[in-house]
């Protein structure tokens, strides 16, 4: 049996390698050409697949959350017929679980929709400053 310290060493020397595989914030990758310093930069396909990650959530947790409902409110009911006092407290922890799941639901359409638009206003953005600090228009303010 391991002790606390072999793992608490073990875990922080897996954090380091992550670390240093993970994406850094303050820095650009040598192939991407850059030159020098850099701020934190999300590529469009980042952002598209966080957004698509926060769709596919939300289809799997709807689809599960609207099954849950149907069985729960199928056995609420049959346990207040047959006269179990466990039909309402079923009932009273659906409430619980469809107002979480309601708001989970809004986070991921929120997540993904906001993601979605960052991508298309980013794309506005580039192609703006692309087009006003081109070198033929910087060379006019120069002449």
């Amino acid at each position: 049996m391991s002790s606390f310290d072999e793992l608490w060493g073990q875990a922080r020397t897996k954090a380091v390698a992550r670390q240093r595989s993970s994406m850094q914030l303050n820095g650009t990758h040598s192939s991407s050409g850059g030159g020098g310093d850099s701020d934190y930069t999300v590529t469009s396909p980042d952002l598209k697949a966080v957004g698509n990650d926060a769709q596919e959530l939300y289809h799997l947790l709807e689809n599960s959350a609207f099954y849950a409902g149907a069985q729960t409110n199928t056995a609420a009911n049959e346990l207040n017929t047959d006269g179990f006092k466990t039909g309402s407290a079923l009932w009273h922890a659906w409430d619980a679980w469809r107002s979480q799941s309601e708001a989970l639901l809004s986070a991921c359409a929120h997540i993904h929709n906001h993601l979605e638009d960052t991508v298309i206003t980013h794309q506005k953005h580039e192609e703006i400053l692309k087009t006003n600090f081109s070198v033929q228009q910087l060379d006019k303010h120069f002449k």
